[in-house]
């Protein structure tokens, strides 16, 4: 469904008005996901705080872009991979590790190509794993307390990834570099 409306801090209906102060007030302007999402102040206030406690886990900046770009592929959300791509090269993340999450290619590092693997088959298989592949997770130098660390990721992405699936969020123009179709 197109046509969801694009609210500034001013039009929002009333309870997403200080959410969208503050998203401004952090990022300089308000993310075209963000003025979407203020249709529903839930909505909006659950995303702002998911992304806030997503910060909070014990993921490098590398690690926390990587599970939210892996589950935007998996979800196949143009927005979000535009998006994610565009603040993990402002975190320093390197290109190729980008372009690899982009492409859905292993990555070089064993570690991270297992968070990436990990984050797939949770999104795939909507939450169930192996035990084995819980495992090769865990072996990889990852924690159990990860394991739930990545549901924070995904469950903010569900979020998102859905919202731009039903709304045809338009992708902003800071982000429009690295507008994106997943292959199939």
């Amino acid at each position: 469904m197109k046509n969801y409306k694009l609210y500034a801090e001013t039009t929002a209906p009333e309870g997403a008005r200080q959410t969208l102060q503050e998203v401004k007030s952090n990022y300089g302007f308000i993310p075209n996901l963000m003025a979407t999402m203020a249709e529903s102040p839930a909505l909006l206030k659950a995303y702002a705080m998911i992304s806030q406690i997503f910060e909070e886990t014990s993921f490098s900046n590398t690690e926390k872009q990587l599970v939210l770009l892996a589950a935007s592929h998996e979800n196949a959300c143009y927005y979000c991979m535009a998006a994610h791509s565009t603040v993990a090269l402002m975190h320093k993340v390197p290109t190729s590790i980008i372009e690899a999450l982009r492409d859905d290619r292993p990555l070089a590092d064993a570690k991270l190509e297992a968070l990436r693997r990990f984050v797939r088959t949770m999104v795939r298989n909507r939450g169930h794993a192996t035990d084995k592949e819980v495992q090769t997770f865990l072996d990889a130098g990852y924690t159990r307390a990860h394991i739930f660390d990545v549901l924070v990721g995904i469950g903010m992405k569900t979020l998102s990834n859905y919202t731009n699936h039903l709304a045809h969020t338009p992708v902003d123009a800071p982000f429009r570099k690295f507008e994106w179709q997943k292959v199939v």
